[in-house]
């Protein structure tokens, strides 16, 4: 694919981005070469350095805090999120076992941290093999987890993580961020083009509602955020915090890098 040559640093690193529908405008107005893959695959090949940059779930920062985070732009939430929640029948103090898309670590883990620290509950927590799977509980994420919970709105009650989230802390929630390996050199300058990008694709908002208008103005307008300001690192640091107390992560992260 051509490069842009509005974006000359970007154009010079491997970038990798998930192919949902929230992450639709950080990267629809870059038209350089990217690497569009699941989550979870993102983040290992980011961490192989096979990836320069790469849109991943937060968690991965806190596995590997040399990352270097493009400032200003997150995938988030400050209530409902309702691409990432916990389908589940009976009642939640029931639940004994939750089946997990795997996709994306830091959803699994905020689930876990939600029902430990503010439901008290510890269940079974096994993969999630297809959509189809018949579990009485299951974390489902992203496009998939959207088609979902339309299709199936009134057969199953809900917990939306980004909504307990808030809901329990007083904090928006980040899911995921652009993050650098720490070999890039031109991360500051790459920032930049990506918050460019970000401002590009957030004008195109009308163009990418034009199908499923209705839907897609609520989910953007109202579910998802793309800003990083202080009430997101704050979320961020939270997060941190419940993942290293619940034993999650080894280490407590304090400083976060910052391009």
């Amino acid at each position: 694919m051509k490069a842009n040559p509005l974006y000359p640093h970007l154009n010079g690193l491997k970038t990798g981005c998930v192919q949902y529908l929230n992450s639709v405008p950080l990267i629809c107005a870059y038209d350089g070469s990217v690497v569009y893959e699941h989550p979870s695959r993102l983040a290992a090949m980011l961490d192989s350095r096979e990836l320069d940059v790469a849109l991943v779930p937060v968690f991965e920062l806190f596995r590997k805090p040399e990352y270097k985070i493009a400032d200003g732009i997150s995938i988030s939430s400050n209530g409902r999120v309702f691409s990432v929640f916990l389908a589940y029948q009976g009642g939640l103090a029931s639940i004994r076992q939750v089946a997990l898309d795997t996709a994306s670590l830091t959803s699994a883990n905020l689930l876990r941290l939600i029902l430990a620290e503010f439901h008290g509950l510890n269940p079974e927590y096994v993969p999630l093999e297809a959509y189809g799977d018949n579990f009485p509980a299951m974390l489902l994420i992203g496009n998939q987890a959207i088609d979902f919970r339309r299709k199936n709105s009134s057969d199953w009650k809900y917990l939306d993580l980004g909504e307990e989230w808030t809901r329990c802390t007083g904090l928006p929630f980040v899911f995921a961020l652009w993050l650098f390996n720490s070999a890039v050199e031109n991360a500051a300058a790459a920032a930049e083009e990506l918050r460019q990008i970000k401002r590009e694709g957030v004008a195109r908002l009308p163009e990418i509602c034009r199908e499923d208008t209705e839907f897609r103005l609520d989910y953007f307008n109202h579910c998802i955020r793309f800003d990083l300001g202080d009430a997101e690192k704050a979320g961020m640091r939270r997060y941190g915090e419940l993942l290293h107390k619940h034993r999650l992560v080894d280490d407590l992260m304090t400083d976060f890098q910052f391009v």
